[in-house]
């Protein structure tokens, strides 16, 4: 999908997608998908699959054993969650490596663990909502990469992402939410996992769910994501007052957002052990 004409005339490179995820969104678009293809791609770059089972066998994912084949990951995993770690590392890989980027993945990798689980729990397409957790603050890495003494200045400077977004729109004329939907676009996300970056920003700190959305589910689903990653304790709250703006159940909403932080906890606590 092209980019916008006027994120292209300020002259911000999007970076397309890598031809490896290219073919893994072809596998993944089929009915049936075939998970030794899978498998058979993700392996066929090393670097990538490297990185694919370093990341599955952090305590994130909780697996009771280490996995030492991408197959294998499959087989405990799911199609989804390896899918998902593999669109993480090949995002990472098309921006420069920095300490300042850092925090970005890490929030990004827990972000989009959260919030895929908590759509499969509510029966929410969990791989749209992996998708937007993952993508969420890509934007930052596209003005990194563009401008990187200039916005590690912005970054430093930014109280919270409001304020950054105030800066970025002052110095670019573009925020980080605009250019990563524009990146999730270029690399073919679905239309729920692109509104839900776009509107990131403004849905987390108002709780409020842009109305304008026929679907606002994944949107309400990063909320309960960003809640769980930064004040779990008011999730009862936030979860009751987002619910009905997605027409979804408050006490399933609830009781699914909790299932999965125990999830993360237990197995976090696991390894900790």
């Amino acid at each position: 999908m092209p980019v916008d004409a006027q994120l292209r005339s300020l002259n911000i490179d999007v970076p397309a997608q890598p031809e490896s995820l290219v073919k893994l969104s072809l596998l993944l678009a089929e009915n049936d998908v075939d998970l030794h293809a899978l498998g058979a791609l993700i392996s066929s770059d090393m670097a990538l699959a490297s990185a694919v089972l370093k990341a599955v066998n952090s305590s994130l994912y909780g697996l009771r054993g280490r996995v030492h084949s991408v197959q294998q990951a499959i087989t405990y995993l799911g199609t989804r969650e390896v899918a998902a770690v593999t669109f993480e590392m090949g995002l990472r890989a098309v921006f420069p490596l920095a300490p300042e980027l850092e925090p970005i993945w890490q929030r990004a990798s827990v972000r989009g663990l959260l919030m895929g689980r908590i759509g499969h729990a509510l029966g929410v397409d969990p791989w749209a909502a992996h998708s937007a957790g993952l993508f969420e603050e890509c934007g930052k890495a596209v003005l990194f990469r563009h401008a990187t003494d200039r916005y590690r200045a912005l970054m430093a400077k930014a109280e919270d992402d409001e304020s950054l977004l105030m800066m970025e729109r002052e110095a670019f004329g573009v925020g980080h939410d605009a250019l990563g939907a524009a990146l999730c676009e270029t690399w073919g996300l679905v239309a729920t996992a692109v509104a839900s970056v776009r509107f990131h920003v403004i849905v987390n700190s108002t709780h409020e769910l842009p109305m304008q959305l026929p679907r606002r589910a994944v949107c309400a689903i990063s909320v309960l994501a960003n809640v769980l990653m930064t004040d779990p304790g008011s999730l009862e709250v936030v979860a009751h007052k987002v619910a009905p703006q997605a027409e979804l159940d408050p006490t399933l909403v609830l009781r699914g957002a909790r299932r999965v932080q125990e999830q993360i906890e237990m197995a976090v606590a696991r390894e900790a052990a």
